[in-house]
């Protein structure tokens, strides 16, 4: 696992606006904090969500990408990219991976953070098959696709993006986390950060508290001491 203080460039690729938020946001306010650039690249735009809405689906994809925009903004993030594929929906394939592997070439980035592309039976939530697909998706574009020149030909011929490899990635919301992240001293951005999906949120009473349960487990999994917060990854390195 490579030093988090060797990290300069992140991408974070997720299928829904507020997947970041839930999975990484504290993470994220740590490396801006430090200067680390850092991208959001969101595959839908979340389109089927919304609690008692009004708006149809262009309206409702409208909305969230700005409350990610608010999001990414409470934690310093200001690059944000949407591929519009259709919110809950998406499947592994090569046109994805190819629109995945193409910002990789761009951001060129140490680190991605993406879904565990594995189906999570402790919890449900993390196991949407948008998540699964954009993991799968996701780790098929850091390898072999971004780093080969000669997968999809196209990005190098025409868009001049020279092949690049990603040192390490992080996976969001599986079963067996092997690094924890101590997010104590910005948890309470990563709340405020979820708080500005209010289409998808404000009906939940008590998601603070449901989000501070769910860290104090992290940190006490990852050896943190009491009253700590924890976000939770499982670390590949690509090498």
């Amino acid at each position: 696992m490579s030093a988090e203080s060797e990290i300069n460039r992140v991408l974070v690729v997720t299928a829904h606006p507020d997947d970041v938020d839930f999975g990484a946001a504290g993470s994220v306010a740590l490396f801006r904090e430090r200067g680390v650039q850092v991208t959001y690249l969101v595959v839908t735009d979340g389109d089927a969500g919304g609690n008692e809405r009004t708006l149809d689906n262009s309206g409702m994809a409208e909305l969230r990408r700005d409350e990610q925009t608010a999001a990414a903004k409470v934690v310093g993030v200001t690059d944000l990219r949407f591929l519009g594929h259709a919110d809950g929906t998406v499947v592994p394939s090569l046109e994805l991976r190819r629109d995945i592997a193409r910002v990789i070439r761009q951001v060129r980035p140490d680190l991605v953070i993406t879904h565990h592309p594995e189906r999570n039976y402790q919890f449900i939530s993390p196991s949407h098959p948008d998540h699964r697909a954009v993991g799968g998706s996701t780790l098929d574009a850091v390898y072999p696709d971004a780093r080969n020149p000669y997968a999809f030909p196209e990005l190098l011929r025409d868009e001049g993006l020279e092949a690049w490899t990603v040192r390490e990635v992080w996976l969001t919301g599986g079963q067996t986390p092997n690094h924890w992240v101590d997010v104590t001293s910005v948890f309470d951005r990563k709340v405020a950060a979820l708080l500005s999906h209010a289409s998808q949120v404000s009906h939940m009473d008590g998601l603070a508290d449901m989000v501070r349960q769910r860290a104090e487990t992290w940190a006490g999994r990852g050896g943190l001491p009491e009253g700590h917060y924890a976000e939770a990854f499982q670390v590949m390195s690509t090498a």
